[in-house]
């Protein structure tokens, strides 16, 4: 059996140390669990992006929030595809362009109850596992719409951390000074455009 490349999809806006926690957790308490890539996604959908940070900040931040753990990478394989971008596309460019590579998507309770509306999640479900783990105040369970396919599920028993990035745009904003909830890696020169940007939305 291969081992499990993670893919941790989201806007990480900005990445904090709850995201980062998650992921060492995963890579080193699940089983068969070889790395986690991080995909920081250009356009959610089902999201607006009023309070989005531009791409590439996002992206700066999370390559260095993950320096200096080998088994933490950044794939930027959405900006490769087509806006908007969705997830089957996304697996489908993957597993084409690295077959040797069995594939596990992250993501969380609260995406769980949104599953049945993501594009082609039948197909989805067919061509990767999904690993969920607990958001704060989300249930867990599987839609029932998708009971046919919960075999393709598995709820995992990572802890729960009850950071947001609404909170730290917020605390930014307003220059609390929170470096706890921040990783240690972020350049101050890649701080401050982030706090400027911030403050001028």
């Amino acid at each position: 059996m291969k081992d499990k490349t993670i893919l941790f999809p989201g806007s990480f806006n900005p990445m904090h140390m709850g995201h980062l926690a998650l992921a060492n957790y995963v890579c080193e308490c699940m089983d068969e669990v070889k790395e986690l890539w991080f995909m920081v996604s250009p356009h959610n959908p089902l999201k607006e992006q009023n309070h989005l940070l531009p791409d590439e900040l996002r992206k700066a931040w999370v390559e260095s929030a993950i320096a200096g753990y080998p088994r933490f990478g950044l794939s930027l394989v959405e900006d490769t595809l087509p806006r908007p971008s969705y997830t089957l596309h996304t697996i489908r460019a993957l597993k084409q362009s690295h077959p040797e590579r069995s594939f596990v998507l992250l993501v969380g309770t609260d995406n769980l109850e949104q599953l049945p509306r993501w594009y082609g999640i039948s197909d989805l479900l067919a061509e990767i596992e999904i690993w969920v783990y607990p958001r704060p105040g989300y249930s867990g369970e599987v839609p029932a719409e998708l009971n046919h396919l919960a075999h393709g599920i598995q709820l995992i028993d990572a802890p729960m951390m009850e950071i947001s990035s609404s909170f730290v745009r917020e605390s930014l904003r307003k220059d609390r000074v929170i470096p706890y909830f921040l990783p240690a890696t972020i350049s101050e020169e890649l701080f401050e455009q982030v706090v400027s940007w911030l403050k001028r939305g």
